[in-house]
């Protein structure tokens, strides 16, 4: 019998994994026959490199967790594990109350762990330590709660709005009071449920030991964005048909499986489909055969964000700044939310261009997209500005970039996964369909990868059987 035949729509991380599992690119027996259509000019989504300054950086995401193993074994299977190298430093601080603090140590997502290093670190008030010393009382959770919203209740508004806040906008560009715990931080949710001390069980947490020393993130000489392009080409040699520049404008249920309509009107016919688009486009394709899906689809909501890239002269910085960068409270009102070092956080940035300094900058969050309307000049001019006051910057970059991702990161508010889990049982019921990406089982890198392995396995009843035809196409109307 012929091996199924699926279509991945979506050239991201997402999409491109799901291709190499299927096809057995990343290792393992091949599953099907695969088609994967990206309507963008090139693959890998999120993930992208670019120049600035004759140098090769991330314009997109620049590291993947590495206490899970989705990406570094994915990285390793398409032969970049000779390239895997982690920070140099992890180094980080809190731009809030007119300096850099350092970030305390003991804390999980900005929950702290050791008051007396949070204490030391200057980041609260006296009066916020305080009201973080005396911790409140509760009932344990039920079921789920904005993270915010708690960690407000059990230790005070100024952990939230110095702390948590920062770095979980940091991850989802969002606000701490909307996300929910139960998937933004779940492991901080069997604290929570059983009502003791928060700053005790996220103490436990943190000092819990290693059952292997690795390093937390890891990244990529040349940069993540290099990753993309090394599992396309191990798709293509196993046989995955890459198609870009080619938009899907209709996936409706046949009988025997799936067509897909594409806007040049070619029509290709497969036994399942794997949708790994943004939660909008895949509410519009599944508008008609899968109503139920596209409706929790809809709700999905996403921020928008800019990345400014900096290229200086080492130069023309006396004394360049230490660490691995800085995250800002919203609540500074500042312009910046986050700078990464990225010449002293990457070594092999450092070694392939020792006479340049290079940093970055984000602007904007959930319902504060504004900032990615301004021109390019007016964002460099912003970041600028508030690196002087950070850092005491004059000197002026020799080279910038702008890297816009409007709507580019998926927001989970309380009850996200119930919907996830709502959107999947809606996509198993009509069969041959999976889903996956970012707006589902967590916005990292690992994360993605891993959510392609389960949209993978929930076509098992498709694949085992291995009884689909080649796919044919054909113009529409012929």
């Amino acid at each position: 019998m012929a091996q199924a035949q699926v279509v991945v729509i979506g050239g991201g991380i997402a999409g491109l994994a799901a291709a190499a599992f299927l096809s057995g690119a990343a290792g393992g027996p091949a599953r099907a026959r695969v088609t994967l259509l990206e309507a963008s000019e090139r693959l890998g989504g999120k993930l992208s490199g670019g120049e600035v300054g004759g140098v090769r950086v991330d314009l997109g995401a620049e590291s993947m967790l590495a206490r899970r193993p989705e990406a570094v074994e994915l990285a390793r299977a398409v032969g970049l594990g000779a390239e895997l190298e982690p920070p140099t430093t992890a180094k980080a601080a809190i731009w809030t109350r007119g300096a850099l603090r350092p970030l305390p140590g003991g804390q999980v997502m900005g929950v702290p762990g050791d008051l007396e290093a949070l204490a030391k670190s200057g980041v609260l008030t006296a009066e916020g330590l305080e009201r973080a010393r005396h911790e409140g009382s509760g009932e344990g959770v039920a079921d789920d709660v904005a993270i915010g919203r708690y960690v407000a209740d059990r230790l005070g508004r100024e952990v939230v709005d110095r702390l948590v806040e920062p770095l979980l906008g940091g991850v989802y560009a969002g606000h701490a009071d909307e996300i929910s715990l139960r998937a933004a931080v779940p492991q901080l949710l069997a604290i929570a449920r059983g009502g003791g001390s928060l700053v005790e069980g996220v103490h436990e947490l943190a000092t819990r030991p290693q059952t292997v020393s690795t390093p937390v993130f890891q990244g990529l000489r040349g940069g993540i964005g290099t990753l993309p392009g090394a599992v396309a080409a191990a798709c293509a040699d196993a046989g995955v048909e890459l198609r870009t520049r080619t938009a899907v404008e209709e996936l409706r249920r046949t009988a025997d499986g799936w067509r897909v309509v594409t806007g040049d009107g070619a029509t290709l016919h497969a036994d399942a489909v794997v949708l790994a688009v943004p939660a909008p486009a895949a509410a519009r394709l599944l508008r008609t055969d899968v109503p139920g899906a596209a409706a929790e689809l809809d709700g999905v909501e996403y921020a928008g964000m800019a990345l400014v890239t900096l290229a200086f002269r080492r130069a023309d910085l006396p004394e360049p700044p230490a660490g691995s960068g800085f995250l800002v409270p919203p609540v500074d009102g500042r312009r910046i939310k986050a700078s990464t070092f990225s010449s002293n956080k990457w070594g092999w940035l450092e070694r392939s261009a020792p006479d340049t300094f290079l940093l970055r900058t984000s602007l904007g969050r959930l319902h504060e997209e504004q900032a990615l309307d301004l021109s390019d000049e007016e964002l460099v001019a912003q970041s600028l500005a508030d690196l002087g006051e950070a850092i005491g910057l004059t000197a002026r970059p020799y080279d910038t970039a702008v890297t816009r991702w409007r709507a580019g990161l998926p927001q989970y508010p309380v009850g996200h996964l119930d919907r996830v889990a709502r959107i999947r049982a809606a996509a198993g019921r009509v069969g041959g369909l999976a889903l996956c990406g970012a707006a589902y089982d967590g916005v990292g890198i690992p994360a993605c990868i891993a959510s392609a392995r389960t949209a993978v396995d929930a076509l098992d009843k498709v694949l085992t059987p291995l009884t689909g035809e080649n796919v044919t196409e054909r113009t529409m109307g012929a």
